[in-house]
């Protein structure tokens, strides 16, 4: 350990207040020097998950800094993670303040790094429990840090599905990247450091009595607790064409990606999306360059079903800017085959006679609970949608020791207008989070999990930030700071006076300010924005 000195000259005098300051003979390294709770101390500069900028984020008076991106929060006493995407902590470093000068003690190698690896808390010989997590997605890396983090000390088993490692599943609409391991969020030596089996099968049933899952394969798995994590299957459409013809291809896995970016080549291609709503418009955004892009949407503006469409319209001329063909307010007939390869599909037709020529089409029509294994089950009954109904802490109603996270829970959301009000999800970081939340609730069943707020982002373009959730009750009223058709505004979803989720694009970190205010109850009226607050003028949330 060493001291180093800093590039500045006095310490964050008020508690909520933060400053970055380069450390003078590291090249080019950096620290966070914040003030929480009357407390002073150096950490990491950046988000942990994208390289989000810490300083640009929001820090509560008693010791969270949550980044201005995508939402991640760290305890600004220990770098610890507090809530999803990142996965990674932050270093913690002593200051000291003498004859005018500010100085950090700290290893040269954790300064630059900027980040650690939390460790593991499980002994080499596990206890006598076993958790095993069906489905290897954003819930399932959730659940698995959380336990070992939190000192769970039995075994833990991870069964996928998906023939590769958990990756960051967002980069595959967003940006098509076809190689697993680019996108993996840990290494296989990673879950070895911690004592976890990943396993590549395929659960087909689960004996609720004798405590065990079964694969495809013929194995049994017994457990003492179950996390079912198996997140959603991709819709397709049950029309002329859509299931016989190639190059008609729904996204997913990397599988997925795979043969997309195979069917696209050198560019060049006509490509026919059919969804309006996240996933359709990102892929849009991600495969416009080289390529003839239209999308097919049910809505009369694209994301109108969760943004407006007053929102979605701004979002739609974003894109249209890149030259992307919006039908709108459309329904699709058919897929036709292609007259020079009647294998594959050459243009997909709408109900109103448009057709559109196609030398691949991607659906993003939505996806199912991927809970297809659990349907005959005399023991766990699904939700006319095929979720899983559970409780606050994601246990599932009725059953003891068994969990269900991610996209197909249905669970009691308590939001700014959700007042326990069922709801199931379908977003990433929910999954993660969920995923904290069971391990927290397995290590200690006597504590209730915090409640987090549900954050989203979206590449429309523009970095979309989304926070809140308006499926519990709805909204009926939009109030509007910036300018849409700019491209920089905050939205902000009201039901009554409440605001239920804020929506950004150029306006870092409002989204996040709003984040940290629901989940402490202390978010601004509808009347109040309406009157012209400035949300980040509020400061420091307490």
């Amino acid at each position: 350990m060493s001291e180093y000195k800093l590039s500045v000259s006095s310490l964050p005098a008020k508690s909520g207040e933060m400053v970055e300051a380069e450390v003078e003979g590291l090249d080019g390294a950096k620290v966070l020097v914040v003030n929480s709770a009357g407390k002073v101390q150096a950490m990491g500069p950046k988000c942990t998950h994208y390289g989000g900028p810490l300083t640009k984020g929001v820090l509560t008076t008693n010791g969270r800094i949550t980044c201005p991106w995508h939402g991640a929060c760290f305890s600004t006493v220990t770098g610890d993670v507090e809530d999803a995407p990142a996965l990674d902590s932050l270093p913690i470093f002593r200051v000291t303040e003498r004859d005018g000068a500010i100085y950090i003690t700290g290893d040269e190698a954790r300064i630059k790094a900027g980040r650690r690896k939390p460790g593991f808390k499980c002994s080499t010989t596990p206890g006598d429990d076993k958790v095993v997590v069906v489905g290897g997605g954003s819930g399932a890396v959730g659940a698995v840090e959380g336990l070992r983090e939190k000192g769970f000390q039995g075994g833990i088993t991870v069964i996928s599905n998906e023939g590769y490692l958990p990756i960051d599943r967002p980069k595959l609409s967003k940006a098509l990247i076809p190689d697993a391991s680019k996108l993996a969020l840990r290494d296989e030596g990673w879950y070895k450091a911690g004592s976890v089996d990943m396993v590549q099968d395929d659960v087909v049933d689960i004996d609720f009595t004798a405590k065990t899952a079964i694969t495809k394969k013929g194995h049994k798995y017994e457990y003492t607790k179950l996390i079912l994590a198996t997140g959603g299957i991709p819709r397709n459409l049950p029309l002329p064409g859509f299931k016989v013809l190639e190059n008609i291809f729904t996204l997913r896995s990397v599988h997925d990606v795979k043969q997309i970016v195979g069917s696209i080549g050198d560019k060049g291609k006509k490509i026919v999306i059919i969804g309006s709503s996240f996933i359709g418009m990102e892929v849009a955004n991600a495969t416009a360059d080289g390529n003839t892009v239209s999308i097919v949407g049910m809505e009369k503006a694209p994301l109108e079903r969760v943004l407006g469409e007053k929102i979605g319209s701004a979002v739609q001329k974003g894109l249209e800017a890149k030259d992307i063909k919006f039908y709108m307010s459309a329904s699709v007939d058919k897929a036709e085959p292609s007259k020079s390869e009647p294998s594959k599909v050459g243009s997909v037709l709408l109900k109103d006679g448009t057709s559109l020529e196609a030398d691949l089409v991607i659906l993003g029509v939505g996806v199912a609970p991927a809970t297809g294994f659990l349907k005959d089950s005399t023991v766990i009954r699904l939700e006319p949608d095929g979720s899983i109904k559970t409780d606050e802490t994601f246990s599932v109603l009725g059953l003891k020791d068994v969990y269900a996270i991610g996209d197909i829970a249905t669970y009691p959301f308590h939001g700014p207008t959700g007042d326990g009000k069922p709801v199931r999800i379908e977003h990433w970081n929910v999954a993660q989070n969920s995923g904290r939340s069971v391990a927290s609730h397995i290590v200690n069943p006597a504590i209730t999990p915090q409640a987090f707020t549900p954050v989203f982002w979206s590449a429309l373009g523009a970095q979309m930030r989304y926070c809140g959730n308006t499926q519990a009750n709805g909204w009926d009223d939009l109030v509007v700071q910036g300018n849409p058709e700019e491209g920089k505004f905050a939205a902000f979803y009201c039901k009554g006076d409440t605001v239920a989720a804020v929506a950004t694009m150029g306006m870092d970190p409002v989204m996040t300010q709003a984040a940290e205010l629901m989940r402490l109850h202390k978010m601004p009226s509808k009347a109040t924005i309406q009157g012209g607050l400035d949300i980040l003028s509020v400061g420091s949330p307490e």
